[in-house]
């Protein structure tokens, strides 16, 4: 009897195995091998060498049988009878195997009749697997030849992708039942993965020859279009006017082959692609921009400041701030200064002088909104891997003006806000930072673009809400408010001449007296800027449009009767200066992001336990404020203190529905309290702004001009300062300086000397 080691297949009882004449002659040593002759084939644990396997090397239970045929191609057919339990294994010095076995019996559970349908079933699948392939034709006869569900399995062991240990599970389950289970589930497996694997590759088949078949179509195209570009240039194809427009952009390289390799893409995808309109998409922006930089172009100073003047009344700073950096440029032959911040309230041209800067430079203007933006990828762009992706509203602003050095307006920089999506902020710190911004890259392009020929102009109401490494990379230049007579001027140079024109009226149908405007700005407005007088204007100029329309031949003129008449709204309150001076009440300055307004200081004495009273809506600035005023009157009047202790000190700033907070009404609040316990009332045409240190020392504030105009429309006639806001007296407009005199103060006690609390008592030094 020959011994035979098998490894990784499936053996079963009553079935057929094919094996290769050397491993069974390997198996027999020198016996010759001849049909009839008996086997035992016992199964490997592991892929060994034959010399290597030791009597550990194999499962407990074989297989016999008996070989039936031995041919002349090198392979014995071998017929294997039942099982068996090996008790020891003896491995011979030449290599040869004995055993000592017993038989192993099965478990003879599965009927005839369910038998013969399962290896009916079997067959049938079988024969559809193999019916799409060309030898379906002879799997008739294979099939003819598998009588038991075990001998099918035999027959596809060499095919099936299953372990060593699952292959040997068949043969170690005693119930035939389960060993047909067992079987059956392996060959549907392996019939359906060999079926989906047929379809797939059917499928990938032909794909590639319709790929195939479409390359050499396009190739038989683009003979054919070029032939047709050659008979009628002007008809050429989205390809070919990509790669023109790629050949002449003046690309960076990192540019070009980003470019080139989407153009690839695009021809091999084709125009019908899912893809395709992605890709025209970005090859459309990065080929409409300008890669190519602008020659430096010398600017007259003059007539630049001319455009200034024509387009803008007043803010001479500003202008004489822009004129430095134009000579600057001027002078380099290339873009550099600052990023400017233009600072001021809402109206006061802040964005509008952008244009004019536009037109005194001779170049393209751009405004980018950032108002209410939340998402880094507003400014970066957003990664071309997204559904929706596009270009952020920078290189956006800057596809739109054409050119690769427009003048850029970046509008309302302080209502940027973080989000979980990024920080915008951030993001435009490599926008205007001059030594990054050469090499700016959009997420959305994917390669950087040369920024620093781009004049980027900035404009906010405030830099309380800019983050302080972004407002680092930027100059602020202050936008103060207009006064009355400046507000005349714009309305009568700028404002009234558009209007007409936008409503139709010729300048021989309508006439807005002086005395009108002047109205409409005392009454009508309470800004620091000209939008709200401006759509005053609109409304009398609409109100109107209906009189010139009905009498074309008359002109009318507007007074400021007239003006009152056609108002939609009453007129605005501004707070004047109280008619009787009252002890206790003190006038302060405040300012708002609209423009500067007055506010009274009251403060009362009660019967109380020494309780102190704060209403208005007064934030925590303004309550430390008035903490430290009651620690000074008490140092500087020691005779009040009983005055504190025995009553409540109730403090009050009017208009209690609007919060107000600041560092700039401690020298208010003292002069109060100081009035209050000394009973000597303050001129009312005094008001006074300025925070006030714990030593009694007045400390700088900020908003100073706005303060003052404030204080001139309400008719105030002496304004107290910090001393070291003394040098922003320069931005206080002159008609505001001849109507108010202005006393600049170090100290507390300056204040209560000038106002005559300090005349008549005793005072601790």
């Amino acid at each position: 009897m020959i011994v035979i080691p098998v490894y990784n297949v499936i053996l079963a009882p009553k079935a057929r195995v094919f094996m290769g004449l050397d491993q069974v002659q390997r198996s027999a040593g020198e016996r010759i091998i001849l049909p009839g002759e008996r086997v035992i084939m016992i199964i490997a644990k592991e892929n060994e060498n034959f010399s290597d396997m030791t009597e550990h090397s194999f499962y407990p239970i074989a297989v016999s049988g008996s070989i039936t045929d031995v041919n002349q191609q090198g392979y014995v057919t071998i017929r294997t009878e039942y099982r068996v339990d090996i008790e020891s294994v003896t491995i011979h010095p030449n290599h040869t195997i004995s055993l000592q076995i017993t038989r192993r019996s099965d478990i003879e559970d599965l009927k005839a009749d369910v038998e013969a349908e399962k290896l009916k079933n079997l067959k049938q699948e079988m024969r559809d697997f193999a019916a799409g392939f060309e030898w379906a034709d002879s799997i008739e006869y294979w099939l003819n030849q598998i009588d038991t569900v075990e001998r099918a399995a035999c027959a596809l062991s060499p095919w099936l992708e299953i372990d060593n240990e699952r292959r040997y599970g068949i043969l170690a389950e005693d119930s035939r039942k389960k060993r047909a289970e067992m079987i059956e589930e392996i060959l549907y497996d392996f019939l359906e993965v060999g079926r989906i694997t047929n379809e797939a590759m059917s499928s990938q088949q032909k794909e590639q020859q319709q790929m195939f078949r479409e390359s050499a179509i396009k190739r038989q195209i683009e003979r054919l279009q070029q032939e047709l570009n050659e008979m009628h240039p002007e008809d050429v194809t989205d390809i070919q006017k990509f790669e023109q427009k790629i050949a002449e952009s003046g690309m960076n390289e990192t540019a070009r082959k980003e470019a080139e390799k989407v153009l690839n893409r695009l021809k091999q995808e084709g125009s019908q692609s899912a893809e395709s309109g992605l890709l025209y998409d970005y090859l459309d922006f990065v080929t409409s921009l300008s890669w190519k930089k602008e020659d430096m172009v010398g600017i007259d100073l003059d007539d630049a400041r001319a455009i200034l003047d024509e387009d803008h009344y007043g803010l001479s700073k500003v202008k004489d701030r822009i004129i430095q950096q134009i000579a600057v440029m001027n002078l380099k032959k290339q873009q550099s200064g600052s990023i400017l911040l233009f600072v001021g309230a809402p109206g006061t041209g802040k964005t509008s002088i952008g244009r004019s800067i536009a037109r005194a430079l001779g170049r393209e203007y751009v405004r980018v909104s950032l108002g209410g933006v939340h998402d880094e990828s507003d400014i970066r762009g957003h990664r071309r891997t997204y559904i929706g992706a596009m270009p952020g509203r920078i290189m956006d602003g800057i596809q739109k003006s054409g050119v690769s050095n427009p003048v850029m307006v970046l509008d309302e920089v302080d209502k940027l806000s973080a989000s979980y999506n990024g920080s915008p902020a951030s993001a435009l710190l490599e926008v205007l930072d001059p030594e990054q911004n050469n090499t700016f890259t959009d997420h959305y392009m994917n390669v950087p673009y040369d920024l620093s020929d781009v004049l980027f102009i900035c404009t906010a109401n405030t830099t309380d809400t800019i983050p302080e490494p972004l407002l680092n990379r930027m100059e602020v230049i202050q936008f103060s408010g207009y006064t009355p007579i400046e507000k005349l001027s714009i309305a009568r140079r700028h404002l009234v001449p558009k209007s007409m024109e936008n409503m139709g009226i010729l300048p021989e149908q309508l006439e807005i007296t002086d005395e009108a405007l002047e109205t409409l700005i005392s009454d009508y407005t309470m800004e620091a800027g000209v939008r709200g007088l401006r759509k005053r204007i609109d409304n009398i100029c609409r109100s109107y449009a209906v009189k010139v329309s009905t009498d074309p031949d008359v002109k009318q003129i507007v007074t400021p009767d007239e003006v009152r008449e056609e108002m939609d709204t009453r007129p605005i309150h501004h707070d004047k200066i109280l008619p009787q001076p009252r002890p206790g009440v003190v006038t302060g300055l405040a300012w708002t992001p609209v423009g500067g307004e007055i506010l009274y200081i009251e403060t009362m004495f009660t019967r109380g336990k020494g309780e102190l009273i704060i209403t208005g809506q007064l934030g925590d600035v303004m309550k430390e404020s008035a903490r430290i005023a009651i620690s000074l009157v008490k140092a500087i009047f020691p005779d009040s203190e009983k005055k504190f202790s025995e009553n409540d000190l109730h403090i009050h700033v009017p208009e209690g529905a609007v919060p107000k907070d600041g560092p700039s009404a401690g020298i208010a609040l003292t002069t109060a309290l100081a009035s209050l316990v000394t009973g000597h009332a303050v001129d009312t045409h005094i008001a006074m702004t300025g925070e006030v240190a714990l030593r009694g020392a007045v400390t700088p504030i900020g908003g100073l001009p706005e303060k003052l105009m404030a204080a001139e429309r309400a008719g105030i006639t002496r304004a107290f300062i910090p001393e070291d806001n003394e040098f922003d007296l320069k931005d206080v407009a002159d008609e505001v300086k001849e109507k108010i005199e202005i006393t600049p103060v170090n100290h507390v006690m300056d204040v209560l000397k000038a106002t005559g609390i300090l005349d008549s008592v005793q005072v601790k030094a």
